[in-house]
């Protein structure tokens, strides 16, 4: 019964848009009608594409009406709607560097009444990663955070607040966390904290907390001073060791025979660096600089399969031991660091630097 119906108001988009020229045509999720075309499909299902190829063909140059397509998936449309003549320029938009952060969340601010202690430069450089609607979405939610406070202005604190809540989850304050699991985390988590202090390369420490918030009992985030294009052997040897760091504090504290499954993810992040390092960017002495991603693998002789794997996993004791060292040498810094984990549940990089000092945090000191 509806046979046709999209081909039509393709049809008729484009009388529309030639009647109001000149104008834009902006087609959000082309890949929706715009995917690979497959001989097995009914024609019905090809209908809608047919006509937009043949009204796209039908332009005159001085007709006025551009046409802009956006797709996360660019590789699965059709190769006769990306040759030349149709789209066929294409605009990468990748997401934002952290002065483009800046710039969207001053426009999302705008309307939203913000302390004088807020500061968009930080929040821009702690959020890598995040998109507009992420940047859009983190305001809203630090703006409701203070309504819901009873603030009559944002600070740095609901922006901090909706920062971790969406990278991590929110906090699980039902959950009931036994002392002994809290005082493991509080190590864990000191653990990474502190060889991120003393690790050449690592990335700046923003804050670290024991506070539960999605699957996670707690973290370590960290402030990078500038977007990473790219990294050095140097600072993918120190995330390295920085990962193994949770781990390795708990076996000094605890014993090797008490520690827990909470390096999970440590443990994965850093296998897939490690492996990145031999496999993709050439960092092995053992293999040099060969380019064998999982991907094609499959095409290397099982003696390198295995010579890999052997340099993944001495890369990975290698920065246990070093962590296992650093740890050692600051053991007292350690238990200083648990123990204002314990006290505080959150502790900023500045806080950390006191309290290994011997020094109360700032806030408690205020």
């Amino acid at each position: 019964m509806f046979v046709g119906v999209g081909a039509r108001r393709v049809r008729d988009l484009f009388t529309a848009a030639k009647a109001r020229s000149p104008c834009i045509i902006f087609i959000d999720e082309i890949d929706a009608i715009g995917s690979h075309r497959n001989p097995k499909d009914q024609q019905a299902m090809k209908m809608t594409l047919n006509q937009l190829l043949v009204e796209l063909d039908g332009f005159n140059q001085n007709e006025g009406v551009i046409v802009i397509g956006a797709t996360n998936f660019p590789e699965v449309l059709d190769k006769a709607l990306v040759r030349p003549g149709r789209f066929d320029t294409m605009v990468s938009v990748p997401l934002p560097d952290v002065k483009g952060r800046a710039q969207i969340l001053t426009l999302h601010a705008k309307p939203i009444p913000l302390d004088s202690s807020v500061d968009i430069g930080t929040i821009a450089r702690s959020t890598p990663g995040f998109s507009g609607a992420d940047l859009h979405n983190l305001m809203n939610m630090a703006a409701l955070k203070a309504s819901t406070d009873g603030r009559e202005n944002v600070s740095m604190a609901e922006l901090e607040y909706a920062c971790d809540k969406i990278r991590m989850g929110a906090e699980r304050k039902s959950a009931h966390i036994s002392a002994e699991n809290l005082r493991t985390t509080a190590y864990h988590e000191g653990g990474h904290a502190l060889v991120a202090l003393h690790t050449k390369g690592a990335m700046p420490i923003h804050k670290a907390t024991v506070v539960p918030r999605g699957m996670a009992l707690g973290m370590v985030s960290y402030l990078p001073e500038k977007d990473q294009l790219n990294m050095s052997r140097e600072q993918m040897l120190a995330t390295l060791d920085v990962a193994m760091g949770g781990r390795i504090a708990e076996e000094l504290v605890f014993g090797a025979a008490q520690v827990t499954t909470g390096a999970q993810g440590d443990l994965a992040a850093a296998t897939n660096i490690a492996r990145n390092m031999v496999t993709r960017y050439g960092m092995s002495e053992a293999l040099g600089p060969i380019y064998a991603p999982d991907d094609e693998a499959r095409h290397l002789a099982p003696a390198t399969r295995e010579l890999i794997d052997k340099e993944v996993q001495r890369m990975l004791e290698a920065a246990a031991e070093r962590a296992r060292q650093l740890l050692k040498r600051h053991v007292s810094e350690l238990h200083l660091i648990a123990a204002g984990l314990l006290q505080h549940e959150t502790l900023s990089r500045e806080d950390i630097l006191r309290v290994v000092k011997g020094q109360q945090p700032a806030a408690a000191a205020r």
